[in-house]
């Protein structure tokens, strides 16, 4: 008994099918199923008319093997059902006309972000510069030594690597604000 819910679910897909459904001829109805597998049922959600207990299911079912019973194509039964329902009775749709752009959005946006992120970055990104003019590199030599800048001498000189004052104009632990200026010029 215990085997006998497993069974019964895997056979439900199968069961939509109802036995007077089923056509003579072994090939057409295989012909039959492999259509009914591609066609949506317009009731359900996302459910081939194979594996549907709707009446219109049923009806659409009946209709593929009576174009097939009549000599269509696969390709003629496909565009019949098309042709009066739309393209939703496709459980895929084409991927030409129309749906080509539904198709190619997502890769479209992905590559068009990507080239946006791509220029914002670039923006972004701090720019090297051309570095210091002879002038500059002079004179922040002469700060960061304890020399003689614009006509005054920077007390103090290096601490720890930065350079500070003596504190005697009341400039602060960079020094005076050439140093201070040197520092913003070259950062």
């Amino acid at each position: 008994m215990r085997w006998a819910l497993p069974l019964v679910l895997a056979a439900a897909p199968a069961l939509a099918v109802l036995p007077d459904e089923v056509l003579d001829d072994p090939v057409l109805e295989q012909r039959a199923r492999d259509l009914s597998e591609g066609l949506r049922c317009l009731v359900c959600r996302n459910e081939s008319i194979d594996e549907s207990n709707a009446g219109l299911a049923r009806d659409l079912r009946l209709l593929v093997r009576e174009r097939l019973v009549a000599g269509d194509s696969d390709a003629e039964v496909l565009d019949y059902l098309v042709g009066r329902y739309g393209e939703y009775v496709l459980l895929e749709p084409t991927r030409g006309g129309a749906n080509a752009l539904l198709w190619g959005a997502p890769l479209a946006l992905l590559l068009l972000g990507g080239a946006g992120s791509a220029v914002y970055i670039s923006r972004r990104a701090p720019r090297a510069e051309d570095g210091l003019s002879e002038t500059e590199e002079a004179r922040l030599a002469a700060l960061l030594d304890g020399g003689t800048v614009s006509g005054g001498t920077v007390g103090g000189g290096i601490v720890d690597g930065r350079a500070v004052g003596d504190g005697s104009r009341g400039d602060g632990p960079l020094g005076d604000d050439a140093v201070d200026a040197a520092r913003r010029d070259h950062t």
